[in-house]
């Protein structure tokens, strides 16, 4: 063999190791997961009892963990894009919430160990986690509670089964289809191969908000159906869900039992963790009234 074969034989060799490296990077990093023993050692440390299970539901995995009072009202926690169960992991050891409910916080499709990249639309994510809720139903009422791209599908999975549900609690939601203004370079990602060297959680999460725009249009005409008492919180100084969501939602949801909002003024996004006590209190006051 000549030397220049080699030296292209090598060239070759060292760019396929790179690709392969960087696909096998792409989908080990980022992941937003947290492990077996950092999930144990999280609940020891605040005293929590806790569950942490994964059921298949329609050919997928959906992970979840559960503290609280088993036969207590149930708050269910629903992340943002991208996320985990462990955006809520501070409300999920509040011993004035688990004294009182049994708190449930999934793994969305595609995130934590609930699939992990395989992404989908809002409405295949609402018929996947009302299979799981029902399936986990213990005949106390339920509360669904959504940050950010949660927002909606909260809102898709009460419509879809409305009997499941009695309250819904908005945090800072993406309901708007006029107002969600997807950006275009997240399309070619969603394109095969470039969706492969998307990093992590970041694929299933720049899919589904691809996506959001035409599944908010879809939903739209169906929010005049809603029927669940709802709390909307969100902040006015938003900028990645802006607050004309607010007034798109007072407009869209007019059979609701109820609706009330609390609108913060010097807030962003991220309420979830910048306003817990408020939230927390929020969360008591609604759901016992």
């Amino acid at each position: 063999m000549s030397k220049r074969i080699r030296r292209r034989f090598k060239k070759r060799y060292i760019v396929l190791v790179l690709t392969v490296g960087y696909l096998l990077f792409a989908n080990s990093c980022m992941t937003m997961r947290t492990s077996i023993k950092k999930t144990k050692a999280f609940f020891e440390e605040n005293y929590t009892d806790f569950t942490e299970n994964t059921i298949i539901i329609q050919e997928r995995d959906l992970h979840y963990i559960e503290t609280g009072r088993k036969d207590g009202h149930t708050l269910v926690f629903l992340h943002g894009s991208p996320g985990s169960w462990d955006a809520y992991k501070n409300y999920l050891v509040d011993s004035e919430l688990t004294s009182q409910y049994r708190i449930i916080a999934p793994d969305r499709p595609g995130f934590g160990k609930s699939g992990f990249r395989k992404s989908c639309s809002l409405k295949e994510q609402s018929e996947a986690l009302n299979a799981l809720l029902n399936q986990l139903e213990n005949g106390k009422s339920m509360t669904l509670i959504g940050h950010s791209y949660s927002g909606p599908l909260i809102v898709q999975m009460a419509l879809d089964a409305p009997d499941l549900y009695q309250n819904l609690v908005i945090l800072a939601g993406a309901l708007d289809p006029d107002a969600e203004k997807p950006e275009k370079w997240r399309k070619p990602l969603t394109w095969v191969p470039l969706k492969y060297l998307v990093p992590g959680a970041l694929k299933p999460s720049n899919d589904e908000l691809w996506m959001l725009k035409e599944d908010l249009r879809e939903l739209k005409p169906q929010l005049d159906q809603l029927h669940q008492r709802t709390l909307i919180i969100h902040g006015k100084k938003d900028r990645l869900v802006p607050y004309e969501n607010v007034g798109f939602m007072e407009k869209s949801m007019t059979n609701t039992k109820e609706l009330e909002v609390i609108s913060l003024e010097d807030e962003d996004h991220f309420i979830v963790w910048t306003q817990e006590q408020l939230i927390k209190k929020s969360i008591l006051a609604w759901t016992k009234e």
